[in-house]
């Protein structure tokens, strides 16, 4: 265990905490201790069971085993209005606020500021909202529309509205709850360019400050080691140790993390494959006003081409042209040396292009539908509904798509959403490669997954390749375009300014400086 100063008791202290669903035992006699004042990280792959040890603490899950104090109480909490209510706070990957609300209102929505008759104060609400975010050093229009405003900056009224205090900064809220002790920050930088990042950053560090533990939970290592005290560190359920962040490397973090060595995780595919035969897809001159600029853009078999660029630089825009998401008003596109049209995306699958979103919630998987399911459903669509798969056909699909791309847990009668985010990225992929497509676009596949994750995506990326696939791989870790791409295409402000040919010339500096200057080569 990481030493900690004589003295020093928990703000939180979990101890044993067992949880089974059937026959996963998805924590076993787990401890987590968290201090005032910390930034703590509470790391580990996808299905380590940290989202299941959160929900533990917020009483969305019933513990087996276990016990938890707050501040040396013990404590019982049923639910998560009651974490809340006992200074537990949690703000979620996807921000679940309403964006048709204002920025005021979201903040108090469900504990509005009233006078007497129960009459809103309207004047009022606006005023604290306003009072709140300035403590975070955020100007807002608190009146204007919270969707009106970037993600980024969503993000932290939910943080705002799980740290409310009131106006005159004393230690309960108005319905007798503590002010908020501990707060659960689960992905907030998943979505976030490098500015935003710093303006949360700043916020959490004034939270730290002011006395408020955090739990921090991101796969983002360089994040890890820039902001947090120290880390909790999970594999299969249970603990692997607890670290001050300055005693252990990466190199040491992720051998940890993953049970392994790295050396498995460096070896892919070469990237100086030549283009095989004539271009799967070309587009010529091809645009969509406020969407992205005209651009000229080749893939061809066994041929990895990637796409670096800001947050906001037009790399989904330009996939979903090229898969008929959203139409083009300029240019040409031609698919195995076809001109076509894309009509929509059902024109596209029937080209034998595929495409798996960065927003595997609300575009990808369907929470609610088993594994089997999920993965049938491009294939049954390019059939038509009429036609349904022979469910024999489908098991014996299913089942070689869970194995080879390794679905964990195995049983494709289980619900999608209940597995891991790597493995719903998996499930994604077996999706679109049941259809046997020509060409595969993937927009931000390891975005939110773990190391160990990232590594097996990364070499399914490229033995798909090496198999004759064409690939078109979005990432905003610029170390992963390097490894995987044969050819780099730069978006700068919606244009596609520069096309590299990787190279050991072509570095992470080189992409950021072309980035930055806009350079066309």
């Amino acid at each position: 265990m990481a030493e900690v100063a004589p003295g020093t008791r928990p703000v939180l202290r979990m101890t044993g905490i067992g949880k089974r669903f059937g026959t996963v035992q998805a924590l076993s006699e787990v401890d987590f201790r968290l201090l005032p004042g910390e930034i703590h990280a509470l790391l580990g792959e996808n299905g380590a069971g940290k989202s299941t040890l959160i929900k533990a603490l917020t009483g969305v899950y019933d513990l087996d085993t276990g016990s938890v104090e707050l501040d040396g109480t013990p404590v019982r909490v049923s639910n998560p209005h009651q974490a809340q209510r006992m200074g537990i706070s949690t703000v979620y990957q996807e921000v679940n606020l309403c964006p048709n609300l204002t920025v005021a209102e979201n903040i108090f929505l469900g504990r509005e500021l009233t006078g007497p008759g129960g009459v809103i104060r309207w004047r009022k609400t606006r005023r604290v909202a306003a009072e709140l975010l300035a403590r975070f050093g955020l100007t807002l229009d608190v009146g204007a529309r919270l969707g009106s405003y970037p993600l980024a900056v969503q993000q932290l009224v939910a943080i705002a509205r799980a740290v409310e205090y009131r106006a005159d900064g004393s230690a309960t809220d108005r319905d007798g709850g503590s002010a908020t002790k501990v707060l659960i920050l689960d992905e907030p930088t998943s979505s976030l360019d490098r500015d935003e990042v710093r303006v949360l950053f700043s916020v959490m560090r004034r939270l730290r400050d002011e006395g408020v533990a955090i739990v921090f939970v991101s796969h983002f290592l360089d994040q890890i080691y820039e902001i947090c005290d120290r880390m909790t560190i999970l594999r299969n359920g249970r603990l692997v140790g607890e670290y001050r962040v300055a005693d252990l490397d990466r190199v040491g973090l992720v051998r940890l993390m993953i049970g392994k060595e790295l050396g498995g995780l460096e070896a892919l595919a070469e990237t100086d494959r030549p283009p095989v035969g004539d271009p799967v897809l070309r587009a010529e001159a091809l645009g969509r006003r406020g969407g992205i600029a005209p651009f000229d853009l080749e893939l061809h078999a066994s041929e990895v081409v990637g796409l670096a660029g800001l947050l906001g630089s037009g790399r989904t825009e330009l996939a979903r042209l090229l898969f008929g998401a959203d139409a083009g008003d300029s240019g040409r596109l031609a698919i195995a040396g076809e001109p076509v049209v894309l009509r929509g995306p059902h024109t596209a699958i029937a080209r034998g292009v595929a495409f798996c979103s960065e927003n595997r919630r609300a575009e990808g998987i369907i929470p609610d539908l088993t594994v089997r399911e999920n993965i049938i459903l491009a294939m049954q669509a390019a059939r038509g509904w009429l036609r349904p798969v022979p469910r024999d056909r489908v098991d014996d699909l299913v089942a070689r798509f869970i194995a080879a791309l390794d679905i964990r847990p195995a049983d494709p009668e289980l619900r999608a959403g209940a597995l891991s985010g790597g493995n719903q990225q998996k499930i994604l992929l077996a999706r679109w490669l049941i259809t046997q497509p020509r060409l595969l676009i993937l927009d931000e596949p390891t975005r939110g997954i773990d190391v160990g994750a990232k590594a097996e995506i990364q070499k399914l990326v490229a033995a798909l390749a090496a198999d004759g696939l064409a690939v078109l791989y979005i990432s905003a870790e610029l170390e992963e375009v390097l490894r995987l791409s044969r050819t780099i295409g730069v978006l700068r402000d919606r244009s596609l300014v520069a096309r590299l040919d990787n190279g050991a010339e072509v570095t992470e500096e080189h992409i950021m400086r072309t980035i930055a200057s806009g350079a066309h080569r």
